[in-house]
């Protein structure tokens, strides 16, 4: 299908880490077990080219593993490959992810002569007791350093963090939180920790000594994140991993606070701080009846999923009926009243 926007994924599973993080499986979040050779590269860059829009903006993104810990004649293969679409002006940039403690200078000037546009560092947290406990084998200096060199060369830095991990509470992931927003990325992807099959993490909850966050709590802490973030005008790119034939319950995740359509729970729950925000600010709670005003796109929002925000609302502040109507003067906000001052 055709999209003005569209991302051409690389899986090079596991590769460039010598470090086991106890939450880790990589063969199984990645989806693929198959060493990516260059051949298999420009055969998916190709079959993406095919569907793609005309004028879209295209990107090849490196995924599954530490890029710039691999061999570097392999980084360099896979550069000089994706490098020749950028100089074709088939595609616009290049994107990877990576372990804070492999930036340094040198692979800083690799990655600009070959076009890489955005690097994305897998921080996970920046409290140094919970790098310890989950095995990163990097330290917060390490990720302080590495923004630095990312944001200091005009490439777009990233920041990939986790909540939930052990060790950690919501003090610490807002502190996290508030550090990256110090070290300025342009974007920021939100993981909830699961616990998957065949990982040391599996071990620890099977022996009673980690216990994941429920999905109620991790939905809470990353509206929270959410909201600090936007607040800031930083991107939250992805919250919550995709669902996979491997990522789903019953399958490879044994425990933790999966959901399909996480990100859509956490943007609601944001829509329920600001409701809640709102009627508290005007003293709304003593009403029987409210109606909620809110554009079309965020209607869904509002409402929450099965309800779930109108059913809080009735059963907290013993709302007897709340109504919720679409008017676009309101777009991407709020505005709520008395049912008996209905908006003409």
């Amino acid at each position: 299908m055709s999209r003005k926007h569209m991302i051409i994924p690389i899986f090079i599973p596991h590769k460039g880490c010598p470090f086991d993080c106890i939450y880790c499986n990589q063969k199984v979040i990645s989806g693929q077990i198959q060493e990516m050779t260059q051949h298999q590269m420009e055969s998916i860059v190709e079959r993406h080219l095919s569907t793609a829009a005309e004028n879209a903006h295209i990107e090849i993104a490196f995924y599954g593993g530490s890029f710039t810990g691999i061999e570097t004649d392999k980084q360099i293969m896979f550069l000089e490959t994706a490098s020749k679409y950028v100089q074709a002006g088939k595609i616009r940039g290049i994107r990877l992810s990576t372990r804070p403690d492999y930036i340094d200078e040198e692979i800083i000037e690799r990655l600009r002569k070959y076009s890489v546009s955005t690097v994305e560092l897998g921080v996970q947290s920046l409290e140094p007791d919970v790098l310890l406990i989950s095995g990163r084998g990097h330290t917060v200096e390490d990720v302080e350093r590495a923004c630095i060199l990312i944001r200091d060369s005009g490439i777009n830095l990233g920041i990939q963090t986790m909540i939930g991990l052990p060790n950690s509470d919501y003090e610490k992931e807002i502190r996290t939180a508030i550090r990256c927003i110090d070290l300025k990325p342009k974007i920021v992807r939100i993981y909830p920790t699961l616990v998957i099959k065949n990982t040391y993490m599996e071990k620890m909850y099977l022996e009673g000594k980690y216990t994941p966050l429920n999905l109620n709590a991790a939905v809470g802490i990353c509206a929270k994140l959410l909201e600090l973030y936007e607040q800031n005008g930083i991107k939250v790119i992805r919250i919550g991993l995709q669902p996979t034939d491997n990522i789903n319950e019953n399958f490879d995740v044994l425990a933790g606070p999966f959901h399909p359509s996480f990100r859509q729970l956490v943007e609601s729950r944001v829509f329920l701080f600001k409701i809640e925000n709102y009627i508290k600010e005007y003293k709304l709670y003593t009403e029987h009846d409210i109606i909620i005003y809110t554009g079309k796109s965020c209607l869904s929002n509002v409402i929450g999923q099965r309800r779930e925000n109108i059913e809080y609302l009735k059963a907290k502040y013993n709302f007897k009926k709340v109504e919720v109507i679409c008017d676009e003067r309101f777009k991407d906000e709020i505005f709520i009243r008395r049912l008996s001052d209905k908006v003409n």
